[in-house]
């Protein structure tokens, strides 16, 4: 994938400050502790008014707090990081030949600002020159929503177990439609 630049830049004498610069890319092995810090502040943070602390706690457990284990990911799955100022402070892993995003996260004080729903048009142009028409995911309560009013269909709830609590989840689909830009 190609850098893309959306246009947050510093402000120019008398003029209010702009939000920051954000940078789309691949994800590079650096990123993975940076991914790690995102995951886990996403989930504790960020989903406090959906999940309790121990759902929360149980949902970061599942995944190491670790950058070895995170670079791990990057080799299984497509990985699209948001960054700013050579930080990742968002990411998604995709898993292109299933056409299912397995993650979609972003720092928690730059949530509703744009940077998912930007990683995941980058992620719908990828599955499509790839050949896959419908994506799929499997979203939390945070997200669920928003995907429905972005035209994704909700197929139903389900139930998910992370250490020990049950947590619940929608799963979603998309059909991919080629848009010229």
């Amino acid at each position: 994938m190609s850098q893309i630049t959306t246009e947050h830049g510093a402000a120019g004498a008398g003029q209010a400050p702009r939000a920051p610069r954000i940078l789309y890319r691949g994800a590079l092995a650096k990123d993975a502790a940076d991914q790690a810090e995102v995951f886990h502040h996403a989930v504790m943070q960020g989903a406090t008014a959906h999940y309790g602390l121990a759902e929360r706690q149980a949902w970061a457990a599942a995944l190491p707090r670790e950058a070895c284990a995170w670079a791990a990911r990057q080799a299984l799955f497509t990985t699209l990081v948001a960054t700013c100022d050579g930080r990742c402070v968002g990411f998604l892993e995709l898993d292109i030949p299933r056409g299912r995003i397995v993650t979609l996260y972003v720092w928690p004080s730059l949530a509703r600002r744009g940077i998912g729903s930007t990683l995941l048009v980058h992620a719908e142009r990828l599955l499509l020159e790839h050949g896959v028409g419908r994506a799929r995911i499997d979203a939390s309560l945070m997200l669920a929503d928003g995907l429905v009013r972005r035209g994704w269909r909700d197929l139903g709830e389900e139930w998910v177990e992370r250490g020990g609590e049950r947590l619940c989840r929608h799963r979603l689909e998309k059909s991919l439609v080629a848009v010229e830009t």
